[in-house]
């Protein structure tokens, strides 16, 4: 015990408890500075490998339209074929892929909806009976999601533009159905009828359906904030995303509504009303006229 005190006396013995706990630290340090390093360097040549993949995808599937840098391309005349997805975000990338308009097969006055390609089918059958079969489809659909994954992130790289929202924002269980309701009608049903059945527009176009199990929630709030083809642009400072939410909300909710007339007749309201009133309820009154008009009536008898 003296000693120990003895030694804590002497004037170098400060410098050396300050050099043991640098020591110390260091040696912490180093048990876990190289595991961080790693983690972070195994990220970052993971990120590479994905945005990567996502290239090729983009120079297979998407470049002979919109150009190897996706500046866009034109005819001889100068007018656009393709346009530029500089700026477009991964929102824009995921609609469009997702639902099967890109790659298109024939560019005309609108690109419709259709199965995806099969490197971008996430809708892919999974629940097979035979084990070996279902292990296929759940690798055919896992690698699916992947190069969609790489093909946003790769053209979200080349000049940013709106994300794809998370699941939290187009949950809609948390939406304002009567406001979704109100601002569907405000905003969206003069093209797409008040209960989502679609029409048609000009110029050969037309607003598609959203009354489909196949309309994702992801998908509708995409369609709000990126415009896609004919439909305008509604941005966070024109619909909020609790406002998105609502409508997709309202939407959901009026798949679930029953029919209570019977048969719905598309809900596309008084016109589709009004024809079947002429041509089943006018016409069986016609035929039951004719039926009565058609009888001869019997000579009387002469007394």
């Amino acid at each position: 015990m003296k000693r120990i005190t003895a030694w804590r006396r002497r004037p170098w013995a400060g410098y050396a408890v300050v050099l043991a706990a640098l020591a110390a630290i260091g040696v912490v340090y180093a048990g876990f500075s190289p595991q961080t390093e790693r983690a972070e360097a195994k990220s970052s040549a993971q990120l590479a490998q994905d945005l990567k993949n996502g290239q090729e995808l983009f120079n297979k599937n998407c470049a002979s339209c919109h150009g190897l840098n996706a500046e866009g391309t034109k005819d001889a005349n100068g007018k656009p074929l393709a346009p530029s997805l500089i700026g477009v975000g991964a929102a824009s990338v995921d609609f469009q892929v997702s639902t099967g308009r890109m790659p298109a097969m024939n560019p005309g006055a609108q690109v419709p909806r259709k199965r995806p390609i099969p490197a971008f089918d996430t809708s892919i059958k999974t629940d097979y009976e035979d084990p070996k079969e279902r292990e296929h489809a759940e690798k055919q659909k896992a690698q699916a999601e992947k190069n969609l994954r790489d093909l946003r992130a790769y053209v979200q790289s080349l000049g940013g533009g709106p994300e794809v929202p998370p699941a939290s924002a187009v949950d809609p269980k948390d939406g304002d159905v009567a406001l979704g309701g109100k601002l569907f009608r405000t905003n969206c049903a003069q093209c797409h009828n008040f209960t989502g059945q679609g029409g048609a527009l000009t110029g050969g176009k037309y607003a598609p359906p959203l009354s489909g199990d196949d309309v994702t929630p992801t998908q509708m709030y995409e369609a709000m904030l990126t415009g896609p083809q004919a439909m305008p642009v509604f941005n966070d400072t024109t619909l909020t995303p609790k406002e998105k939410q609502a409508i997709i909300a309202y939407l959901v909710q009026t798949r679930e509504e029953p029919n209570p007339g019977g048969n719905g007749l598309g809900r596309i309201g008084p016109v589709s009303e009004g024809l079947a009133g002429w041509l089943i309820g006018i016409g069986l009154l016609v035929l039951a006229a004719m039926w009565i008009t058609a009888k001869k009536p019997k000579k009387l008898k002469k007394s």
